[in-house]
């Protein structure tokens, strides 16, 4: 039975999941095929996602196909609860409310795997560490899953390298109709909508340390060059640190940035990139925020112990005092500030994030008979059939190759 704070919430929902739905047309054109092919009847999906508008909109598109849906958000501050009870008003299970303690998040966690799931839909990996870790009873009835995420896909190949994945799980995040879009240009527009909407304050002539310089790392630094900050970037890989000084940033490591910065945004997929050791170096009214998936980049614990006080500074802003009497601030509780303090990427580029996630659901039953355990890379048919319902969508035409052109390229 499903576990949400007031199904009475309802129509505010309902009317986000139909805003987001009217702009996710390459969703939509799919919904068309699954609900003419049914290709997930009779299979039970779980599904942690961040539970707001366009992750409802992608679960009913499942639905559609057949699916018996099992639904949770990913973040316990990313989930929206009267989409949430939009959801269970429409018959579908859900166990998810915004700020969860801990025991109410990995309860919600653990109830949508108690289903029983065919498939998994996974953000950040909590679905597939749940099922290995207290559930592997369930195992022999999982056809696979899809991962969304960088995070998630770093604990899949730690998994997989360990002999430790006993179940085929597809890297959706690694798509390029994922990463290139989603990651670059998602992140960096939802980002600065979270970090502007909950600070009010000005981005331009700001000094803006961005770390890590993947594809979310490109995306904040440079919505934050347009806006009319400077960046610097920090890095611990060498060719991404050039590709950032080659963008135009400045490359310093967190010891130097930690000094000059205004304004930290972490993006990194790692912890403790700002830990004890930077807290001192920090100017007065430094902003630290989280884009990254987990609140471990930023060391929340250790800011708080080193603190002499705490305070709410504005809501979803938590000031720090440290000992050598400076203040810093910490948004959105160093979770991710894209969510925890906005509404996420846009509905067009979730259109296109989504709709790898539905596809790769439908190629894994349809393939159910041919997996073995471990990591499979989206297969680039998915991603072309996607980009080309991307472009139909914004009415733009492209060439293709002649006879002759294939021919010339042995192709």
């Amino acid at each position: 039975m499903s576990d949400i704070p007031d199904v009475s919430l309802a129509p505010s929902g309902e009317k986000k999941i139909r805003w987001a739905a009217a702009h996710m047309p390459v969703l939509a054109a799919i919904a068309e095929d699954y609900k003419r092919d049914r290709p997930l009847e009779g299979l039970k999906v779980a599904l942690s996602v961040h539970l707001e508008a366009k992750t409802a909109w992608l679960c009913r598109v499942m639905e559609m196909g057949g699916a018996e849906m099992y639904v949770t958000g990913s973040n316990p501050l990313s989930t929206q609860d009267d989409v949430a009870a939009a959801l269970v008003a429409g018959g579908m299970e859900a166990f998810a409310r915004h700020g969860a303690t801990e025991e109410q998040y990995f309860g919600a966690i653990d109830a949508v795997l108690s289903a029983g799931p065919n498939i998994i839909i996974d953000d950040g990996g909590d679905l597939v560490n749940g099922v290995h870790t207290r559930f592997p009873e369930l195992i022999p009835n999982i056809i696979g899953g899809c991962e969304e995420t960088t995070t998630g896909i770093l604990r899949l190949k730690a998994m997989d390298r360990a002999g430790e994945l006993r179940f085929p799980m597809m890297l959706v995040n690694d798509a390029d109709c994922k990463h290139l879009f989603d990651n670059r240009y998602g992140t960096g527009q939802s980002v600065w909508d979270g970090i502007m909407r909950t600070t009010n304050l000005i981005v331009a002539g700001k000094q803006v340390v961005v770390s890590g310089y993947g594809w979310c790392g490109k995306g904040v630094a440079m919505r934050a060059k347009g806006l009319g900050a400077r960046v610097v970037v920090t890095e611990v890989d060498p060719v991404k640190a050039i590709e950032a000084h080659m963008d135009g940033f400045t490359v310093l490591p967190m010891n130097e940035a930690a000094k000059i910065g205004d304004l930290f945004i972490t993006v990194t997929g790692c912890s403790d990139v700002i830990g004890p050791e930077h807290f001192g170096l920090l100017k007065d009214g430094a902003i630290l925020c989280n884009a990254g998936h987990f609140d471990v980049e930023v060391n929340v614990k250790a800011l708080r112990e080193t603190a002499v006080e705490c305070r709410e500074a504005r809501h979803n802003i938590e000031a720090f005092v440290l000992p050598n009497g400076r203040t810093v601030y910490l948004l959105a509780e160093g979770r991710l500030v894209n969510l925890a303090s906005g509404d996420g990427h846009p509905a067009e580029i979730m259109d296109m994030s989504f709709a790898v996630q539905a596809m790769c659901a439908r190629w894994l039953a349809e393939h159910r008979n041919e997996l073995k355990a471990g990591v499979y890379y989206v297969p680039h048919e998915i991603d072309e059939a996607i980009a080309r319902k991307k472009l139909e969508t914004l009415g733009i035409s492209i060439d293709a190759l002649t006879a002759e052109q294939i021919a010339y390229l042995g192709l």
